[in-house]
């Protein structure tokens, strides 16, 4: 109930208490509130929207618009507005809550010692509601009470064997160690905006920060993730927080026990005591819980302890001084039995040493090794007569296949003027990496064909593109691309690694990329979550960057003109990759545009210009690229039958709230109070640059990517954009005009690849 929309709060200003305290002779009555000398925080009666009838005492943030309650007194126990409560010192209690009918709702159950005089509950612009004597000695505070939100300043205890810690940038902690337990308290840097934690009724708890921007409070931290649960890998094992998505892995020496991490790992090779064994170090940990806590040891000592009792699996040696969390800085902690819940991080952890038996002597391992071995060479001299003569078939069809492949692509050699050379896998090589083309091994199909899933000799993962025989993307495309990525180096291009001819089949190898394409994720409902703002800022700006190269960087002026979201792939760290260079074209050094009476491309990314006359130049891709960036920001298709009613496209729907002045209720609802509104702003700004009518008004890719990067950089406005005039039925109509024109144009809409 920390955030609780507030429908009536009884507090006029012309009318309510200022001061901050309350006293035995001034007691709170309905209506009134007391504020913290700063305004911070406030103290009064209120009502929720859900019951007007119903009132409640509580603390709330006094100084933003948004009424955020972060403490109540009587929670369980609504007062009925109609008895007029009052809040009042007492000779005996302390502070009670009580109505009209001398009913008592809520109190602090606190003696005040005989004698004490002066006492008076003040509301601090920490929040806090103390209620203390003249002397300054704290009888009862709300800090210690804590409904569902915690403030900077509030103490947490827990127990020294269970800590967990997973604080924010913005939060910092301070630890006292108090017996068997630890005092924690959280604080924030000067300056800082408003921050609370509030525990959800879901069981999380999430940390927020008010945005002064927004108006609104952001959520910048959120606890538990699946790898916070207690033990959520099981015994001898870790969650690893060094990899992009967290996995549990086994303890070095351990190997996991049964199909799953339900029943965690076991050694590979038991301990014995009094047998030989070592420690090996485990860098970057959190340490296990159920520990030991020795005090007073030397690492070396520490080591000893562990060394010495056969019972001790491992042992840590953690320094906190630098901390001042600690009296006694030098803490050993070991563990004698399973070792369960812990993390591996990429910093600021501990080294955990873990005990192993050591492999056995010398002596026992050759008499255990050398007989296989000597049967492994008789099996080996046997079979190599025959190994070499099957492997001088396979070089033999190689070499074949290798002259096909030079024969195909050679009259692709005046691309670009010079000699291309290209990587050649053998098809034989290709079927053996995907299991010879396995259903289970698919991973994609388009209007090309199929892409499988394969692992070449050595490991390496690759993806790999077979044409069928009624591809649409035909001999022409497969060389394009051939010759295009033997001359194309750059991070935010897809790898071709290879490619291989044999008799009908043609396929392509790229590097694999495992979260596959961006129209997945932008427009599948279960993922579009993966996609938060700055996941989307970076992927807008690796397209850019990537065209940038294309249009200008390279060595040869590339024009890709297929440009959308199912031809930007994914890496592992969400890093974007264009891909598909099929119905790519390359300009000679002083050309500046082209024309075709083949249009080709995917309805929708392509330019009027293309569209109605074919011709094409960077600015196509310009507009191409700035239909995906108003996909990227909104999560709706170019298309989406969801803004059909009222718009022919999303280019007209943008444009139409860009007018209006309403261009935030375009960005994707999931992270719209998340992201930071003048940096989605000035993207949807750049996207409508981009999808201008004339090639003319467009920013060239270097301009894109500076506006992109600089928020002070002025940016022009833009003009209305093509389409946006264009309803369902003039659109089906100037189709048609096309397609029945003179000069023979043809829209062909490619299917995802």
């Amino acid at each position: 109930m920390a955030c609780i929309p507030i429908l009536i709060l009884l507090s006029l200003s012309s009318f309510c208490k200022s001061d901050d305290q309350l006293t035995y002779a001034k007691p709170l009555a309905s209506g009134e509130t007391l504020v913290s000398k700063g305004g911070d925080f406030a103290l009064g009666f209120f009502s929720p929207t859900n019951s007007n009838s119903s009132l409640y005492l509580g603390i709330w943030y006094h100084s933003i618009p948004n009424h955020t309650v972060v403490w109540i007194a009587n929670r369980n126990k609504p007062i009925t507005s109609s008895v007029s409560p009052k809040l009042a010192i007492t000779n005996t209690s302390g502070l009670i809550l009580s109505d009209s009918q001398g009913q008592t709702v809520w109190a602090t159950n606190n003696k005040i010692t005989a004698g004490v005089t002066g006492v008076a509950a003040v509301i601090l612009d920490t929040g806090n509601l103390v209620l203390r004597s003249s002397n300054g000695t704290v009888i009862w505070q709300s800090f210690d009470h804590p409904t569902d939100t915690l403030l900077p300043g509030m103490s947490i205890t827990v127990g020294g064997g269970t800590y967990r810690s997973n604080t924010t940038s913005i939060f910092y902690q301070t630890a006292a160690d108090v017996g068997d337990e630890y005092c924690y308290v959280y604080t924030v840097s000067d300056g800082s905006p408003y921050v609370r934690a509030m525990l959800d009724y879901t069981g999380k708890m999430k940390t927020l920060s008010w945005s002064n921007s927004l108006s609104s409070w952001t959520v910048i931290g959120e606890v538990p993730t699946a790898c916070d649960f207690y033990s959520s890998c099981g015994s001898f094992s870790y969650c690893d927080f060094t990899a992009t998505v967290h996995t549990c892995q086994c303890l070095d020496g351990y190997e996991i026990d049964g199909l799953d991490f339900s029943r965690g790992c076991q050694r590979m090779e038991p301990l014995k005591c009094g047998k030989p064994n070592h420690f090996v170090a485990l860098p970057v940990m959190k340490v296990p819980a159920n520990f030991l806590h020795i005090k007073n040891r030397s690492f070396d000592q520490c080591t000893a302890e562990c060394s010495s009792n056969c019972s001790c699996t491992a042992y840590a040696y953690a320094n906190l001084s630098s901390d001042g969390t600690f009296e006694d800085p030098s803490r050993c902690l070991v563990w004698t039995g399973e070792l369960v819940d812990t993390w591996k991080f990429s910093n600021n952890g501990e080294n955990l040493y873990l005990r192993l038996a050591d492999s056995p002597d010398q002596k026992n391992n050759l008499v255990k090794v050398v007989p296989p071995i000597i049967a492994s060479l008789a099996i080996l001299t046997c079979t190599a007569f025959v190994t070499v003569c099957i492997y001088r078939g396979k070089w033999r069809n190689k070499e074949i296949e290798q002259r096909q492949m030079l024969r195909y692509v050679s009259s692709s050699n005046e691309i670009g003027g010079e000699y291309v050379g290209f990587p050649f896998v053998s098809f034989q090589d290709i079927a053996t990496a995907t299991d010879n083309f396995s259903d289970s091994n698919q991973i994609g199909r388009g209007g090309f064909g199929k892409v499988y899933k394969g692992l070449l000799e050595g490991g390496k993962e690759v993806a790999v593109k077979r044409l069928s025989e009624g591809s649409r993307q035909g001999i022409a495309e497969f060389k394009n691309e051939i010759v295009l990525f033997a001359k194309l180096q750059h991070k935010n291009l897809v790898r071709l690694l290879g490619c291989s001819i044999h008799g009908d089949e043609r396929l392509l190898i790229y590097e694999y990329l495992p979260n596959k394409s961006l129209d997945v994720f932008l427009f599948g409902a279960a993922r579009q979550s993966v996609l938060d703002w700055p996941t989307r800022f970076k992927i807008i700006k690796g397209v850019a960057r990537g065209l940038l190269y294309l249009h200008q960087d390279s060595r040869l002026t590339i024009i890709h003109r297929d440009l959308k979201a199912s031809n930007v792939l994914l890496d592992t760290k969400m890093n974007a990759k264009i891909s598909d260079f099929g119905m790519a074209r390359i300009f000679g050094e002083n050309q500046q545009h082209a024309k075709t009476t083949r249009v080709v491309g995917t309805y929708g990314y392509m330019s009027p210009e293309y569209v109605m006359g074919g011709a094409f130049s960077v600015k196509s891709d310009t507009y191409s690229f700035g239909v995906l960036l108003l996909e990227i920001v909104s999560g709706f298709k170019i298309s989406s039958s969801e803004l059909m009613t009222n718009f022919s496209n999303l280019i007209a729907y943008a444009w139409r709230l860009w007018e209006d002045g309403k261009a935030a209720e375009l960005v994707e609802c999931s992270v719209r109070e998340r992201c930071p509104l003048e940096e989605a702003l000035r993207c949807i700004h750049v996207g409508l640059l981009c999808v201008q009518n004339y090639p003319d008004d467009r920013p060239l890719m270097s301009s894109v990517i500076f506006m992109l990067e600089n928020g002070s950089a002025l940016v022009p406005a833009p003009k209305k954009p093509a389409y946006y005039a264009l309803g369902n039925r003039e659109v089906a109509e100037t189709t048609e005009q096309m397609e029945n024109s003179a000069n023979g144009i043809s829209i062909t809409t490619l299917d995802g690849r």
